[in-house]
């Protein structure tokens, strides 16, 4: 069983899953979304870094709770940059120490509901953090609109390489990646949605259907179809 439901602060969702045991090798893969999300699963504090490509569990938990922030929103939250993160899973114990981690992940195994008692430390946190950087939040706001990254760049008065540079830290990869990463969830909500593949391919900013099949073979190592086809998970 999954859920979610969009979260206090902004731009994040709160989500939980479980399964009552470990998910099975059925389960569908995580694609990349420019998000980062921070979990609790089985008793463990985890943060999940910014993907450049499908994620399959090894070790799957049978229960989890988890805030998936917006795309360039968790570093200042979590104190660390997006590219130390990337493509990777790791405790928390490694960003906030042992002691810290362990306290903050037995205080969420004990509430009566663990995504909110994790979304309540995630708007602590917070509200101590440095305020979101306004530029990167347009950044992605024109990204997700399909706006090509020079248009982007020009438009927000900002250098290439300084765009970019920033694009690191927040995102964990530079913006035509982040954009690329988008235009494929814009395809992939409408192909969800019944839109065929093809009219899904124009209507997301791609050149054809082609070239969506070359960008889910890049980005997540699966066809279209082969998503769709496949079993529904979180």
């Amino acid at each position: 069983m999954y859920e979610e439901r969009p979260a206090r602060l902004a731009g994040a969702f709160v989500w939980r899953r479980d399964t009552g045991t470990a998910a099975g090798p059925g389960t569908r893969p995580v694609l990349p979304d420019g998000c980062m999300d921070l979990i609790w699963a089985d008793g463990r504090l985890l943060v999940a870094g910014p993907d450049t490509t499908a994620y399959v569990p090894r070790d799957p938990a049978a229960h989890y709770a988890g805030v998936r922030f917006a795309p360039g929103e968790a570093p200042g939250v979590l104190g660390v940059e997006a590219s130390a993160l990337r493509d990777r899973r790791v405790d928390l114990a490694e960003l906030w120490g042992a002691r810290t981690a362990r306290g903050l992940a037995d205080r969420v195994s004990g509430a009566p509901d663990r995504a909110a008692a994790l979304e309540e430390l995630v708007l602590r946190r917070a509200a101590e953090a440095p305020a979101p950087d306004p530029l990167l939040r347009a950044v992605v706001a024109r990204l997700r609109a399909g706006r090509p990254v020079g248009a982007t760049a020009d438009e927000l008065g900002i250098g290439a390489r300084q765009l970019h540079r920033r694009s690191l830290a927040a995102f964990g990869y530079g913006p035509k990646t982040l954009a690329r990463i988008l235009r494929l969830r814009r395809a992939l909500a409408l192909v969800t949605s019944g839109v065929p593949a093809a009219e899904a391919a124009a209507r997301a900013g791609c050149v054809d259907q082609a070239h969506l099949a070359r960008e889910m073979r890049a980005l997540t190592g699966l066809t279209v179809g082969g998503y769709v086809a496949g079993p529904r998970s979180a």
